[in-house]
């Protein structure tokens, strides 16, 4: 009788287990909602669960001791890309002498001789081994097959400059190596060029439009940036060309890097091309974007067609942004930048506020393939003294002048570009 009256006047075990339990999940609920809405990036896409910490494993390069992270596996499931919660522009690059390039020099034809460094003189390979790591998700790898499924009976366009042209080369050369030989072609032409995988019904193309809208120097290239005239307000004459692609991928930016101010034309190239106006490159950049925007927005049917835009691409002209003070641009450069966030005067922050503002406007969605702070940190990945000008490759008398003849624009293939590719077929 006494137990079962203390029974009744104090709470069992089980209540209070279950009342335990119940503030616990409330308290948890509490914490995770407080955790979403604190994260976000330049764009606003949230961020994943950090990968587990492993340890890193050195390997003695001469006299550095560049470090390998054999454990980290992209394909792995329990971190799965998804493009809604995953940033990819912030991370490291760690180096990875187990990552093979997909292909070479010698098993991609289609490599242009302005980025084929090895078969140019490169000697050093380190360069090749350099795997990217965003900090909060991991980049799947590339998959040749995959890739051609997710594309197959569909047309994918890049369009743009070299830069562009370099991406577009790398993304064929990624896949071709598992089509066999009749089942693919390629031709090649000054501003269109198409890449065909005929066992899957697709075909990868390029289209040249260094500023996307039109200008004087588009077909038959002006060398002299003084002389070149941009029509910022006109693009249909060019655009007919992107219809009825299924994904495009664009970008725009090394042209408008003459470091002089940009002339800006609105209305035909009449009276022998006066009346235009001379602007910062800034704003002309954001109205050349701005009809691109619109042109995007009026045309494009969002069921049939995806569209991507990629980020400048930096170039590396300063050795001394990156504190190599007895450098010479980008010559001779082996390694990555290794400090976290370096930017250096080769990547312009008002175009890229420009590119943000005008596709965060925009009612077709835009995906933003943003490289550049990734591309920022390798100043050893360009063609350098390994590439050629004017359709001939460089002397053996230029190539000791680097100051004047180093190419610290476009990249080496394999190499960077092949990260970009990576990000869009995350992506696609």
């Amino acid at each position: 009788m006494g137990w079962a009256k203390y029974a009744r006047g104090k709470p069992s075990l089980p209540v209070i287990t279950g009342i335990f339990c119940a503030l616990a999940f409330f308290v948890l609920l509490y914490t995770e909602r407080i955790t979403t809405y604190s994260s976000g990036s330049l764009f606003g896409i949230k961020t994943c669960p950090r990968r587990n910490d492993v340890k890193l494993k050195k390997h003695h390069t001469g006299s550095r001791e560049l470090k390998s992270s054999p454990l980290d596996n992209p394909t792995d499931d329990r971190f799965e890309f998804d493009p809604e919660e995953c940033s990819l522009n912030n991370g490291k690059w760690v180096f990875n002498t187990s990552i093979k390039p997909f292909y070479t020099e010698r098993t991609c034809p289609y490599i242009d001789r302005q980025y084929s460094c090895t078969k140019n003189g490169r000697n050093d390979s380190d360069y090749l081994h350099w795997e990217w790591q965003p900090d909060d998700c991991i980049l799947p790898r590339f998959d040749p097959k995959i890739a051609l499924r997710k594309i197959q009976g569909k047309r994918i366009m890049f369009i743009g400059d070299s830069i562009q042209r370099n991406m577009w080369e790398s993304f064929v050369c990624l896949v071709q190596s598992v089509i066999p030989q009749g089942q693919k072609s390629m031709k090649q032409g000054r501003v269109y060029s198409v890449f065909k995988a005929k066992e899957y019904n697709a075909t990868i193309e390029f289209y040249w439009a260094p500023f996307l809208v039109e200008s004087n120097t588009d077909i038959h290239i002006i060398t002299d940036p003084k002389r070149r005239i941009i029509k910022v307000d006109s693009i249909a004459g060019r655009a007919t060309q992107w219809l009825g692609v299924d994904i495009l991928v664009f970008n725009t930016y090394v042209w408008w890097m003459s470091g002089l101010k940009a002339k800006a034309l609105w209305g035909e190239f009449a009276n022998g091309e006066e009346g235009y106006e001379e602007f910062d490159t800034a704003v002309s950049y954001k109205l050349a974007l701005r009809t691109w925007a619109n042109w995007i927005d009026s045309t494009i049917d969002t069921n049939k067609t995806k569209v991507f835009f990629t980020t400048m691409s930096p170039t590396h002209q300063r050795n001394e942004d990156w504190g190599n003070m007895n450098g010479i641009k980008c010559f001779n450069e082996t390694r990555p930048v290794m400090k976290k966030g370096h930017w250096g005067v080769g990547s312009n922050k008002d175009l890229m506020k420009a590119v943000v503002d005008v596709i965060g406007r925009m009612k077709v969605p835009v995906t933003v393939l943003n490289i550049t702070q990734l591309s920022e940190y390798r100043i050893d990945g360009h063609a350098s003294v390994y590439g050629e000008l004017g359709g001939k490759l460089l002397s053996a008398k230029q190539k000791a002048d680097p100051s004047h003849f180093a190419d610290c624009i476009h990249w080496c293939l394999p190499g960077v570009p092949d990260t970009w590719n990576r990000m869009l077929f995350a992506y696609l």
